[in-house]
């Protein structure tokens, strides 16, 4: 992963350790209910990778569902604050996700990833590796941003291209450059195939809670979506 999503993600852990849960109504109230309800009911004797756990909150929900959890993140301070918040209850790693991962083969029963894998460039290495460290039949469970959405911050508008975007996110008074990935569609589809079997694909709709946060973003969100949820097997 670039560096400089390194340093937008330390910029970004106090925030998000601090406000995201409660004030984001993107994450509370629309990316999070739609992965959650994907989620098994209960995840006892199952081993779960959290993939880029930011400041912790799937790392403490999937601990609450059963699950014996190894949480990892590309930023030292989001490591940091996920420590802070789980204690000695999980695993927490400082990993960058385009790069081999050190957990042996058939690790995982489940690997769950929020709104990460549109930082990454090239998907096969992050595929391949997750592949690898999945047991048979294991799920991968990730959002991204809709290329839908994306296509509206490339400058060229060339919609079939992968496009380095930089976005700018204002923070407590800071502006703070925040680069990711658009692809279109077909790719993100057609490269999750190449390594899984997809079981199923959401397109998240906003929470009632939403509305009352953001009623603005809501009528635009009821009409277009700003995620795409995929849910994949690992091949036999």
């Amino acid at each position: 992963m670039e560096i400089s999503v390194k340093a937008a993600y330390d910029q970004l852990a106090s925030d998000y350790e601090h406000n995201v849960d409660t004030k984001n109504a993107f994450n509370a109230h629309y990316e999070r209910p739609a992965m959650v309800n994907l989620l098994p009911a209960d995840l006892t004797n199952m081993k779960v990778l959290d993939a880029g756990c930011a400041a912790g909150w799937y790392t403490v929900k999937l601990l609450e569902l059963g699950a014996e959890v190894i949480a990892t993140d590309i930023s030292k301070e989001m490591v940091a604050a996920t420590q802070r918040r789980v204690g000695n209850r999980a695993k927490v790693l400082n990993l960058d996700l385009e790069k081999e991962l050190p957990f042996e083969n058939g690790t995982f029963d489940y690997i769950i990833s929020s709104l990460v894998i549109h930082y990454i460039k090239d998907w096969d290495k992050t595929f391949s590796e997750f592949q690898r460290m999945m047991k048979p039949g294991g799920i991968l469970q990730f959002s991204i941003h809709h290329p839908f959405m994306d296509i509206k911050f490339s400058k060229n508008q060339e919609y079939f291209s992968k496009e380095l975007i930089v976005d700018q996110w204002e923070r407590q008074g800071k502006l703070i450059d925040v680069p990711f990935y658009r692809r279109p569609l077909n790719k993100i589809i057609n490269k999750t195939l190449d390594y899984f079997s997809i079981e199923g694909i959401v397109e998240p709709k906003p929470t009632i809670e939403f509305k009352s946060l953001n009623p603005e973003s809501y009528e635009r969100l009821i009409k277009q979506p700003n995620f795409l949820i995929i849910k994949a097997i690992k091949k036999h």
